[in-house]
């Protein structure tokens, strides 16, 4: 009696209030708005950005809450041309940054400091098979495609996403932010695809060093490779 009462209240919220939708009521499914023109990867304050649905990393790979100070918002968007990604990261102690940056290529080994990161799964029904993103403070960046359909992980180093990446460090925070075209997936998402993946965070020193995820994957040790723990990201309008 009390669940029936229970769902017909939730029904008649969403009735009453249609913007209340799977990106509010799901915390495994991100609502990915399309912009009707682009933006620049620097542009931190454009306001197509209110548009997008919040993202809040808030625990560890464990499931386990993280503090304060490591926690980040994460924001997506997309458009005909690119897939863009906006991460809002706390800083609450030293940053793990590289001291001679170079932007110019990938940086190797840059999952060894601090950094945000993106899993995209292009093929809903085959998540073993996606691609990797990340940023550090610094702005240096790394991409690679993954495949883990044999059961051992196989990396692609030589895969050119030509991903564009923007960071900026704050007072308390750092921004940073990602624009990848279509190309690097070999597919452009209409309206009403849904890709999979997860949006990480690594911080800190060992051996204190935290390991962010939106979907915690939940393994004994730090792992963010586990396709099967990767939530949706829904394309719409």
């Amino acid at each position: 009696m009390f669940r029936t009462r229970a769902i017909a209240i939730f029904a008649f919220v969403i009735c009453l209030f249609p913007e209340i939708d799977a990106r509010v009521m799901t915390k495994s499914t991100v609502i990915i708005h399309h912009l009707s023109k682009e933006i620049a990867v620097d542009d931190l304050g454009n306001v197509a950005w209110k548009s997008a649905a919040e993202i809040r990393v808030e625990k560890y790979w464990s499931g386990e809450s993280a503090p304060e100070g490591r926690r980040v918002k994460a924001r997506m968007l997309w458009s005909d041309s690119a897939l863009y990604v906006r991460f809002e990261a706390r800083v609450a102690e030293p940053l793990v940054v590289g001291e001679k940056p170079d932007l110019t290529r990938k940086t190797m080994g840059l999952w060894d400091r601090d950094v945000v990161e993106i899993f995209v799964a292009p093929d809903h029904k085959e998540p073993r098979k996606y691609f990797e993103f990340e940023v550090a403070p610094t702005g240096e960046w790394l991409d690679v495609a993954l495949d883990l359909t044999s059961g051992t992980r196989i990396s692609d180093w030589k895969y050119v996403s030509r991903m564009e990446s923007f960071a900026k460090v704050e007072k308390n925070r750092f921004l940073a932010v990602m624009k990848i075209p279509w190309s690097a997936f070999g597919r452009t998402p209409k309206a009403g695809d849904v890709w999979l993946g997860n949006l990480l965070r690594c911080v800190g020193k060992d051996p204190g060093r935290g390991y962010l995820a939106w979907r915690s994957t939940l393994t004994k040790e730090p792992a963010f490779h586990v396709p099967e723990k990767f939530g949706e990201f829904r394309f719409v309008d």
